[in-house]
């Protein structure tokens, strides 16, 4: 009897790691825990009750060097920037490093990463920002926006890598992009400075607000509000989205009030990028976790839905995200690139 060919995919977060046995048909077995050494043990109890072959293990790619959209080989330079933390200290980071182990617990040669958040395939002209020695950054929820792309490519019968997308991820943190041929050329910097404001980030400012925090108060007080005090949170109190959705129904008029510039703004991001496309668009897709409340859906479908065929895919599934990204490798379908 063949035994079932199987990817392990790890997740890591700040508080708590997911890892799951994925095959090419989904998801066989999921489970979150709190520390990776439980994850470990755990996998290889899975593996070894159900008999699975396991041909690959990728993990969620850290903040690294920019790179382009893909597959990436765990190698020794990526293990090193990872370990290092050179680019930043993040959770993530863990993803590849246990990857790495699982490979070599397992007997297999390579392990993988896939659409890291510094995926970077940006138009050069999408780089200037209007003062030179500024330039726009490019990070990005490259792994579920790509990933829910080729679904919704699929559905439409289309290939990916011919086809143009406005994807707008929208959860904790916000990733409105420009998706041409399977490639992320223009998003804004969801984190600092760019985009809609989020839960709690402050997204585009106008500047001479900005000049004068600067001014009045420290370095690291300024980021910390902008990145972490600022939008609803800021506003109403709150940057869990289900309170949000809760207040809403509830008709809160401060709650409606800022709900209202949040739709407006993230409505005026997803036409941005129509526009950076030439309106050469094959669909709008809304994804992440605020795609879940039907109200907020149908309103960015009035704003924009006109543009294109408008597609809704509520949250992100990371996991699989990870798993097909490693069995293209596997299978041949693509090739996995060296960092």
């Amino acid at each position: 009897m063949t035994k079932t060919e199987v990817a392990i995919v790890v997740n890591p977060g700040s508080t708590s790691t997911k890892f799951a046995v994925f095959s090419r048909e989904g998801s066989l077995y999921e489970e979150t825990v709190r520390h990776p050494q439980e994850e470990l043990a755990t996998v290889d109890k899975v593996v070894a009750e159900k008999g699975f072959q396991v041909v690959a293990s990728v993990g969620r790619g850290g903040p690294v060097k920019p790179l382009e959209g893909g597959t990436y080989l765990v190698n020794q330079a990526l293990l090193d920037d990872l370990m290092s933390c050179k680019f930043a200290n993040h959770a993530s980071n863990l993803g590849g490093i246990i990857a790495d182990q699982l490979a070599k617990d397992f007997g297999l040669k390579e392990s993988y990463i896939v659409d890291p958040v510094t995926t970077d395939n940006m138009w050069d002209k999408a780089r200037l920002s209007g003062l030179p020695g500024i330039t726009r950054i490019c990070r990005v929820h490259a792994l579920n926006i790509k990933a829910v792309a080729r679904k919704i490519a699929e559905k439409q019968g289309k290939d990916f890598y011919k086809a143009n997308y406005v994807v707008a991820h929208l959860g904790g943190g916000i990733s409105i992009a420009a998706l041409e041929g399977g490639k992320v050329v223009d998003v804004n910097d969801g984190l600092l400075g760019m985009g809609p404001f989020s839960m709690n980030r402050a997204g585009a400012m106008p500047l001479i607000g900005i000049i004068n925090m600067c001014y009045s108060m420290p370095k690291e007080e300024v980021i910390r509000i902008f990145s972490r005090e600022s939008g609803f949170k800021a506003y109403i109190g709150t940057e869990d989205f289900r309170d949000i959705e809760n207040q809403v129904k509830a008709g809160d008029p401060e709650t409606l009030r800022v709900f209202d510039a949040f739709e407006y703004q993230v409505a005026k991001e997803i036409g941005a990028y129509a526009a950076a496309l030439k309106g050469k668009i094959d669909g709008i897709i809304v994804t992440g976790g605020c795609a879940y409340f039907k109200k907020f859906v149908e309103d960015l479908k009035e704003y924009t839905g006109w543009m294109a065929e408008f597609f809704v895919y509520p949250g992100e599934d990371e996991l699989a995200a990870l798993a097909e990204g490693a069995f293209r490798v596997v299978d041949g379908v693509e090739k996995a690139k060296n960092y």
